[in-house]
């Protein structure tokens, strides 16, 4: 196999992951936040956690397909080494999912609460808008009421008034 076989190959199963990550994150995407995410983290280090192949030729293949493989045909030892590699980058995913996680929480809850204030307020103006909506007949009669200058009457010429040279 030829430098070129093997970045060809690894880039069409780099396209092959993303689609299937695509795919899982649609099938993911009706569940709870705090269990869907964390499927999703998993799915991520199952389809993009390489591992050794063959230490002597420093070749790599995905952890998942050498597994599958080993477990199948029985033809290696590799698969301890994929469970293994598969359990580091699993630890550094969740351990960056939950650093994610710490940081989002108070950043959340100061939005709800920022959105709860909002929601107070707005009702309270609502509630102040309609006591002037219910005086704003009574207030519109007496403003009628009291008038003395009937309203002006419309001026020659469009109302447009030159300036003077």
């Amino acid at each position: 196999m030829t430098e070129n076989d093997y970045t060809l190959a690894w880039g069409l199963y780099a396209v092959a992951a993303l689609g299937c990550l695509l795919v899982g994150f649609k099938l993911t995407g009706w569940m709870w936040r705090w269990l869907r995410e964390p499927l999703r983290v998993v799915l991520a280090v199952l389809l993009l956690t390489p591992t050794i192949v063959d230490p002597a030729k420093d070749s790599f293949a995905p952890a998942i397909a050498i597994t599958a493989l080993d477990i199948a045909f029985k033809v290696g030892n590799n698969a301890w080494r994929a469970v293994s590699d598969f359990a580091m980058y699993g630890m550094f995913a969740f351990s960056l999912y939950f650093l994610f996680v710490a940081l989002r929480w108070p950043l959340e809850k100061r939005a709800r609460e920022r959105r709860a204030q909002a929601e107070t307020a707005a009702q309270r103006q609502a509630a102040e808008d309609d006591a002037i909506a219910a005086q704003a007949p009574l207030a519109a009669e007496r403003r009628e009421r009291y008038r003395d200058d009937p309203h002006p009457a419309a001026l020659r010429g469009g109302g447009r008034v030159e300036p003077r040279l």
